[in-house]
């Protein structure tokens, strides 16, 4: 008995109220997978126009201003403009997976917006008489559905660079899959933080659990893990080495064009809006108002409200987005991955220890003081540890430079033709002969200046 009771108080508070979920006729479920896509399309034709205003105004340039108003309608001439365009198979191509790779990245990008909560599951609000919640469907383990969903995507890019039958679009895709994998790790990571303070994997209960703090109050270091991830994710600038031209001549999908090269095109933008989505529903409040207006607005968060203040936050991750790609320029490869694996996942790994202490120390009934003073003992220790551990590693890498013998002496014209040096080869310093007589500055000015008085009893030149 003394074993049970624990383990049934466990699986009382990871229990999540669920029971809303399910009882919309089928009229209604398609009704919200219908508006989930249109959501998702109008935010994409949005995204695209709204980049290249931003991006120009960075630039001190005009922008699309010709389709519709404003240019707003430019993203949706180009969706028609790419669907009119000869859609070209290459002869090498493997004809099955070349056609299914874009589809393959294009659909898990959808599918991750049905989790995603819109308002609150309690709050139902009427559609056609009929009462629902403002979410399509919601699950026990909502964000792992997210995690799994995004990783089929890459499968799209692995695909589409090998099915080309071509060196750069493998090479691209080689990168994506890289990149992807790489950052989706700590990005988990951040995920687990939040699962920890929550107590639960449901999109709903996560929201609900940040009615008194937003989790970017209570878990920056997530919040920040996972904005560079997002990035890195869905292959944005400057993280874009799947896709550089001025590397790989678009990586992956140089060899597609018309509507299948569309189709990636759509799937990066959904899943900015996806990812963004996310974090707005992890670590900013979700459909919660903003805290000025929550405090004097008892109806801020009720009936269709919430939906307001969840399309504005979205935009402003989107907004982070163009303003990354218009500031930053792209970093090498080995920078992006030195990043990945040597930085973020290290440090998630130890926040996600840090948190767990916490929630041990809090479960535990220790004070807030306490906590604190354990927290920053332990990483006050930790800091000091490194900077030993590297003082003595740089002695030893000074000691080892200093015993390797002198590299030998490089001739670029050993070989009766000049060579390049190679790694730790320096070149010989070049002879230089000496001019005929010294040169002399001539300057513009009055008698006055210091080149136009005399020097050593003799008068200047006054060449």
């Amino acid at each position: 008995m003394i074993a049970v009771a624990p383990l049934a108080e466990m699986q009382l508070l990871a229990a999540e109220d669920l029971s809303l979920f399910g009882r919309d006729p089928w009229w209604l479920v398609a009704l919200k997978a219908v508006f989930c896509f249109a959501f998702l399309m109008v935010t994409v034709l949005f995204s695209i126009v709204w980049e290249r205003k931003v991006v120009a105004w960075m630039q001190l340039r005009i922008g699309p201003n010709r389709h519709g108003p404003w240019g707003l309608l430019q993203s949706l001439a180009d969706g028609v403009k790419l669907m009119l365009k000869e859609d070209v198979i290459v002869k090498r191509a493997d004809k099955v997976v070349y056609i299914l790779a874009p589809i393959i990245a294009a659909i898990p990008a959808f599918m991750a917006i049905a989790v995603i909560p819109f308002g609150p599951s309690d709050n139902q609000v009427s559609i056609f008489g009929q009462r629902t919640t403002m979410q399509l469907t919601d699950l026990p383990i909502a964000m792992l559905y997210v995690l799994a969903v995004a990783s089929v995507g890459i499968y799209g890019l692995v695909l589409a660079g090998w099915s080309s039958g071509s060196t750069y679009p493998l090479l691209g895709g080689l990168r994506s899959a890289a990149q992807m994998i790489s950052y989706e790790i700590a990005m988990g990571a951040a995920f687990a933080s939040v699962f920890l303070y929550a107590g639960s994997m449901s999109t709903s209960a996560i929201v609900e659990a940040q009615a008194d703090r937003w989790y970017i109050v209570l878990l920056p270091v997530s919040f920040i893990i996972y904005i560079i991830t997002m990035v890195g994710e869905t292959n944005r600038a400057p993280f874009d080495m799947p896709e550089s031209e001025g590397d790989l001549v678009g990586g992956f999908n140089t060899e597609y064009s018309s509507i299948k090269f569309a189709l990636f095109m759509l799937a990066e933008y959904v899943n900015m809006v996806t990812v963004s989505a996310v974090s707005v529903t992890l670590f900013l409040g979700g459909w919660r108002a903003p805290y000025p207006i929550s405090t004097f607005w008892e109806g801020a968060n009720q009936g269709w409200w919430p939906m307001l203040w969840f399309v504005i936050k979205v935009q402003l991750l989107l907004f982070f987005f163009i303003w990354l790609r218009g500031t930053l320029p792209r970093v090498r490869y080995d920078q992006l991955m030195k990043l990945g694996w040597k930085v973020l996942i290290p440090v998630s790994l130890v926040w996600l220890m840090l948190v767990a202490t916490v929630r041990a120390l809090r479960n535990e009934n220790y004070d807030f003081q306490q906590i604190l003073l354990y927290v920053g003992g332990a990483v006050i220790a930790v800091l000091l540890l490194t900077f030993v551990a590297d003082m003595f590693r740089g002695k030893k890498e000074q000691a080892a430079e200093a015993a390797k013998p002198p590299p030998p002496a490089f001739d670029p014209m050993a070989g009766g033709f000049p060579v390049p040096p190679l790694p730790g080869q320096t070149l010989p310093p070049v002879p230089r002969r000496r001019p005929r007589r010294e040169r002399e500055l001539i300057v513009s000015g009055g008698s006055d200046t210091v080149s136009d008085g005399p020097r050593d009893g003799k008068e200047a030149d006054g060449v």
